[in-house]
């Protein structure tokens, strides 16, 4: 499962979790619904600390193999490639 997934469900659940604390105060739902939404915010800061570092690993990874590839095809296309050792327009011996 990936990072960004699993930190998602942890967001939900921790929610879910606050909501179901909160449902038995007496309280408009509209004002119980934003208070879960920013204490689960504030938990999931220091509990899901972990994930939310592992998604951003993965996340800077992405880009760092997007920005070569884009720079890899924009030499492709300029000309600037190399060709390789056997490539189709030199001959061996």
């Amino acid at each position: 499962m990936s990072a960004a997934v699993k930190y998602t469900l942890g967001r939900i659940g921790l929610f879910v979790a606050v909501l179901a604390a909160l449902w038995f105060v007496e309280m408009n739902m509209f004002l119980r619904l934003m208070l879960a939404l920013a204490f689960s915010a504030a938990l999931s800061f220091f509990l899901l600390k972990g994930w939310r570092d592992e998604m951003a690993g993965e996340m800077a990874e992405a880009s760092e193999r997007r920005r070569a590839e884009k720079e890899q095809l924009r030499s492709a296309l300029a000309g600037d490639d190399q060709p390789t050792e056997d490539g189709p327009g030199e001959r061996q011996g």
